[in-house]
């Protein structure tokens, strides 16, 4: 049981022998087909002894319309952070999808480790506009740093267009190609079993630039995809997907490991000791979970990223009959998911020796200090040390009679270390001493907030430079704020670094002073470039090349000419009123207004609805030329009796068309004569009977 795991019992073999109907085969064949096409949950690829699960993103419903994009994603293995996801791609088959139609088999190379996506979600996005010059630009900013490992991004459909990826570290830095971990291109349709399609080429990634690029001739396929695994906590994620040609639209998936930690709390000299209380830290040292050991001792965190880094925390239960219980040893043990589950995090607790010593270390403004180290001189012996725990607390004890001085170290990042703490223990007391209490003195924080068109920006850098060169950024979260900690006195100079798809409204450096205060209000306001577009057609709804459209603003203008597809568009407008101008092309006349007027805003419209109409000229038809007619003579040279003043004949009506041509009236016309031949000589045959 030192695992924690509980074991199996015996089992018992038998044999049967079953004759089966061909109907009941078949029916068994197509269950075991349906089977086999579900999602896998449990991979067999795992080492042995792990338990390893595997899962595809939920999605929050897509809030917002063309140009302006936003949900949420969540993986579901346990302790990854959700991601707020903003894009200004355009409309029009964009959103969650639900995977029935398109999905990665378990056959691809993604599929072989994460399982199929069959029935599992994704997300479906455009470009700004159809255009080379239009991309969008998708941000993913996670709630927190991810783990190194245990999790996938997959980018599909991209065969007439390309996606440049890239992403940001814990600290804001760039991430390189080689940290973003690219897997391979493969295509979905080329594999069995696939989605009702077909498809063989593959995508090409270049590390150098992180671009991401469909075949060679921009044709457009189905099923071109490559897959990534990063391979360092990403704070956020940016693509930005560009048009080749053609009308593309690219898939997005993400995918999650997991794996499970477990352990026994032994009591010395005793067995299994129940109660005690468990804390799973993730790799940054947020609190992920807790949990208490059970009657066996034994504990578990089921499902969490397979990623290396996290830490399991024990504190004894309390010991009302006795003199309480500490843990010998560590107090703190690593738990590496990244291979295979962790197993055997065990602890062993004993009980107290007197005297212990015990208190707290929090910052001066009350937040608990883990970390710190705490030393007890001992005269004539080695010093006692241990560090506080995740709420800032601490126990040594054997603490011997005499005198002693408490001494504390800070973790790094304090500036400044407390002064130290004297005891006595009298002699023969048990008596524990509490309430050793340590104030970490903190410099001042420096926050502010990112925002463009009143909301908040996240995933943008900020940086600063301080007395003495000091340096520091950060990156903004989901809401756009940011901040910075432990800044000594001095003057700084703060700097906004503008995500793709973003330019500076206003300053992007700020001057402040810091002093014994905190420094709030440093903000940065960005501005998301509008785009106008619109589409010439005629009275038949056919595209017009070749009309030009005149874009006004302020910074002046900005001629255009559509395309064969009829369309126009312009990007990067700064804010402002725009008006919109057709010259009606020759050959046409306006069938509508050929003037229009838009305001984007710092929110980054794309108004791409500027459309204008109009209607061909028919070509001018010259009237009949009737020759001249000479003085006193017919056009033909003769002469013309004068009967008297004449009367205009009138014009011959046209005919209805009948559908018979000459041919058949004459063929009727024959028939009639013959008719009426008979006819007669019938008569005349009566006359003479008569």
């Amino acid at each position: 049981m030192g695992n924690g795991r509980r074991a199996r019992p015996g089992s018992v073999s038998y044999r049967f022998a079953v004759r089966l109907s061909r109907s009941t085969t078949a029916l068994l064949a197509a269950a075991l087909a349906v089977l086999l096409g579900l999602p896998f949950v449990l991979l067999a690829a795992a080492p042995a002894g792990a338990a390893t699960t595997a899962g595809w993103a939920a999605w929050d419903p897509l809030t917002g319309s063309g140009g302006s994009f936003a949900t949420t994603m969540r993986l579901p293995a346990g302790g990854f952070p959700a991601a707020a996801v903003s894009s200004d791609s355009r409309a029009g088959q964009v959103g969650i999808q639900s995977g029935v139609s398109s999905w990665l088999s378990a056959t691809t190379p993604v599929g072989a480790k994460y399982g199929s996506s069959q029935g599992q979600p994704y997300l479906n996005l455009r470009p700004r506009a159809d255009s080379p010059t239009a991309p969008s630009t998708t941000t993913y900013t996670f709630e927190r740093p991810t783990p190194a490992s245990g999790w996938t991004f997959v980018l599909g459909d991209i065969d007439a267009d390309q996606v440049t990826v890239t992403a940001r570290g814990a600290g804001g830095q760039v991430l390189t190609g080689a940290e973003l971990g690219y897997r391979s291109s493969f295509n979905y349709c080329a594999v069995t079993p696939s989605p009702s399609c077909t498809g063989t080429d593959v995508p090409t990634w270049d590390p150098a630039t992180g671009v991401l690029v469909g075949n060679a001739t921009a044709t457009d396929t189905s099923g071109a995809s490559a897959w990534f695994e990063p391979t360092v906590p990403v704070a956020s994620l940016t693509f930005v997907f560009q048009q080749r040609s053609g009308f593309p639209v690219y898939q997005t998936w993400f995918a999650s490991l997991a794996r499970d930690v477990s352990g026994t709390v032994t009591l010395e000299g005793i067995g299994p000791l129940a109660g005690a209380t468990l804390t799973l830290l993730s790799p940054d040292g947020a609190r992920l979970a807790t949990t208490t050991s059970g009657v066996d001792g034994t504990y578990s965190f089921l499902g969490f990223t397979a990623a290396d880094g996290y830490t399991v925390e024990v504190a004894p239960p309390p010991d009302p009959d006795g003199p309480g219980l500490i843990v010998e040893g560590p107090f703190r043990l690593p738990a590496d998911l990244a291979d295979a589950d962790a197993t055997d995090v065990d602890f062993l607790v004993r009980e107290i020796v007197p005297v212990p010593v015990s208190g707290t270390v929090r910052t001066d403004t009350g937040e608990p200090v883990p970390g710190a180290t705490v030393t007890i001189d001992v005269p004539g012996g080695p010093p006692l040390t241990t560090t506080t725990d995740s709420q800032g607390a601490y126990l040594i004890d054997r603490v011997p009679a005499g005198p002693h001085t408490i001494t504390l170290t800070p973790p790094p990042g304090f500036p400044e270390t407390p002064p130290p703490l004297t005891i006595d223990v009298p002699t023969g007391s048990e008596v524990p001493i509490t309430d050793q209490d340590f104030v970490v003195p903190t410099f001042p924080s420096l926050t502010g907030t990112v925002t463009a068109g009143g909301t908040g920006v996240p995933g943008t850098v900020v940086t600063f430079t301080g007395p003495g060169g000091a340096t520091g950024s950060a990156v903004t979260g989901t809401d756009g704020t940011y901040r910075f900690e432990q800044l000594p006195a001095g003057p700084y100079t703060v700097t906004v670094a503008p995500p793709a798809g973003f330019t500076v409204d206003g300053t992007g450096s700020r001057a402040v002073t810091v002093g014994s205060d905190d420094v709030t209000g440093v903000d940065f306001a960005l501005a998301r470039p509008g785009a106008i577009g619109g589409t010439v057609t005629d009275d038949q709804g056919a595209p017009v090349p070749g009309a030009e459209v005149l874009v006004s603003g302020p910074d002046g203008d900005v001629p255009l000419t559509t395309d064969d597809a009829g369309t126009y568009f312009v990007d990067g407008l700064p804010p402002g009123d725009y008006t919109i101008a057709l010259t009606v092309p020759e050959g046409y006349t306006a069938g509508g207004p050929v003037e229009s007027a838009v305001t984007l805003t710092s929110a980054g419209e794309s108004r791409l609805d500027q459309d204008f109409a109009v209607t061909p000229v028919d070509e001018p038809v010259d009237p009949p030329v009737t020759p001249p007619v000479e003085p006193g003579g017919s056009p033909g040279g003769g002469t013309v009796p004068d009967d008297g003043p004449s009367t205009p004949r009138p014009a011959p009506r046209q005919l209805a068309a009948t559908g018979l041509d000459a041919g058949a009236l004459l063929a009727v016309g024959l028939a009639l004569t013959a008719t009426g031949v008979l006819v007669a000589a019938g008569g005349r045959k009566l006359r003479r009977r008569a």
